[in-house]
């Protein structure tokens, strides 16, 4: 259960990026988006070498056994994907639609992770998905008209209530949350703006 509340918090700190764009903006300190996209790209760079490390050389900090699942051990691990994940979105799409998703992954997916009895379903029973509905809708509303915030969390509440499976490989919600809020939010802005 402790390491568990440590994977949560670890999580949750993701949510200090959007924090720092917003501040450095707020306070014109020269943090602007296409340097955030740099500092993003670079995190999962990071985040990537030391994936390989870990997978293929063989790094084994004490760290890895606390912040990854038994699952993780021969597979990337959520960190990693999650690093993938928010440098995708904010690569691809404008900060109203990346920041937004970046939040649903680093505050909805905890927050859902809480109610939830961490077990392996298909799809997740309806209390959870009704949170990380709320939680979502509650994030993108500062950043999205209040439709496309809507959509937006609809799409972080199938990815994270919706077990993808590719050839018995379990797609993990870290990879998915933020590109399905996305491109949702993006697709409603383009083709039917609320």
């Amino acid at each position: 259960m402790a390491d568990e509340l440590k994977r949560r918090l670890v999580h949750a700190s993701g949510s200090g990026l959007v924090a720092l764009y917003l501040l450095a903006d707020y306070l014109e300190a020269g943090l602007t988006w296409p340097r955030f996209r740099l500092l993003m790209i670079a995190l999962a760079t990071g985040a990537l070498v030391l994936e390989f490390l870990r997978l293929r050389i063989g790094l084994d900090w004490q760290l890895y056994d606390v912040l990854t699942r038994e699952y993780e051990q021969d597979n990337p691990a959520g960190y990693a994907l999650y690093m993938i994940s928010m440098a995708i979105v904010v690569v691809v799409f404008q900060q109203d639609i990346a920041l937004p998703a970046m939040l649903m992954l680093s505050l909805g997916d905890p927050i859902s992770g809480a109610v939830s009895d961490n077990t392996l379903q298909r799809v997740k029973p309806p209390k959870v998905l009704i949170t990380m509905f709320l939680v979502s809708t509650v994030i993108a509303i500062p950043f999205l008209p209040i439709g496309v915030a809507l959509v937006a969390a609809l799409g972080a509440t199938l990815a994270d209530g919706v077990t993808l499976e590719i050839r018995t490989y379990i797609i993990d919600d870290n990879l998915t949350i933020p590109i399905y809020a996305a491109c949702l939010a993006w697709l409603v802005l383009e083709f039917a703006p609320l």
